[in-house]
């Protein structure tokens, strides 16, 4: 699904102005950055494939053994079916997200979903900040996980489990199907960490990254 599908109009308004108005008495920037996919997976199209193609040859074998009158003997034939059950699961891997999943390590998915927001830190200058006050809220909706980046001007005041229960709490409204408000809610908590953490808006305090959502 493509992230603007996901998101109407007015809901990406609604997550701008939670932005606004949580930087609105606050020194730190929020960057909210929506990705669909954080990794290109090829790897399970294939795995798919040999599944499948390896089902069809249990299949002919099945047959052969307890239905004789549906087995198939002719190599060619059993062929084109391995390979034609092999490209069917390949496909369906490729074009339906909850498949694909089956075939990646949790594992694979956790390394990939860091990698991507530690890039996204990096390319939309999260850090570009004068005192390093930059929070990224990174989602990645296929690996249907959550990264919270705090710059080093913030993270050495406010503990990980902060950033761990705003975590839990978008994946719980995400899996609720309140995908706006878990956000909303975590950006208007960012503004009020920083504030409870002394984080106040300064006279000279400008907005030094622009408030536009990143959506990649």
């Amino acid at each position: 699904m493509s992230l603007h599908k996901r998101f109407s109009t007015q809901d990406l308004e609604r997550i701008k102005t939670a932005v606004h108005q949580a930087e609105s008495k606050i020194s730190g920037e929020i960057v909210p950055v929506f990705v669909e996919k954080s990794g290109f997976y090829q790897v399970a199209n294939y795995r798919a494939a040999m599944v499948t193609g390896a089902f069809a040859f249990l299949l002919v074998i099945f047959s052969d053994r307890y239905m004789p009158a549906l087995a198939i003997y002719d190599p060619l034939l059993i062929f084109l079916s391995v390979v034609m059950f092999g490209l069917i699961g390949a496909l369906a891997c490729n074009y339906l997200a909850f498949i694909k999943r089956i075939f990646i390590p949790q594992q694979h998915l956790d390394r990939a979903t860091r990698q991507r927001a530690e890039t996204a830190f990096l390319q939309e200058e999260v850090f570009n900040t004068r005192h390093r006050t930059g929070i990224m809220i990174f989602i990645s909706f296929f690996e249907r996980e959550v990264i919270v980046i705090a710059d080093r001007g913030i993270s050495k005041v406010v503990e990980q489990k902060e950033w761990d229960k705003m975590v839990q709490g978008i994946i719980q409204n995400i899996r609720m199907g309140k995908v706006v408000d878990g956000i909303e809610v975590a950006i208007l908590r960012c503004g009020e960490v920083l504030l409870e953490k002394g984080f106040l808006k300064t006279p000279d305090d400008v907005n030094e990254l622009k408030d536009d959502l990143r959506i990649e």
